[in-house]
């Protein structure tokens, strides 16, 4: 059973920081059921960012976005793959080759 995880905006954190203040930080953090840790972190990026520090760290990414770079990916690795293929067989290729022209030199004295 895997417990959802909660999502405050940052009004909502705003709004528990100013709470906070008033009433007392471990009464809100008790009637909130967040750790002191987080309410300090909180606090701390409000203080040096402002509202815009309350906001999430992460970016969510367009799923779209996420499909189109794991087909480039792939494809990469495919081509990668493929000039891999390409070098070797010229190698050998050349290998072959030198080695008739020796055997071609071999059989006219």
């Amino acid at each position: 059973m895997t417990k959802e995880r909660r999502t405050f905006t940052p009004e909502d954190r705003l709004s528990i920081l100013q709470e906070a203040q008033r009433e007392g930080q471990a009464q809100t953090c008790r009637k909130y059921n967040l750790s002191s840790s987080v309410m300090l972190r909180w606090k701390k990026k409000y203080l040096s960012q402002g509202i815009n520090g309350l906001k999430p760290a992460y970016r969510k990414v367009d799923p779209a976005l996420r499909d189109l770079e794991e087909e480039n990916e792939r494809l990469k690795k495919i081509i990668a793959r493929q000039a891999l293929e390409l070098e070797a067989k010229s190698e050998l290729l050349k290998k072959l080759h030198f080695k008739s022209r020796q055997e071609d030199d071999r059989a006219y004295p």
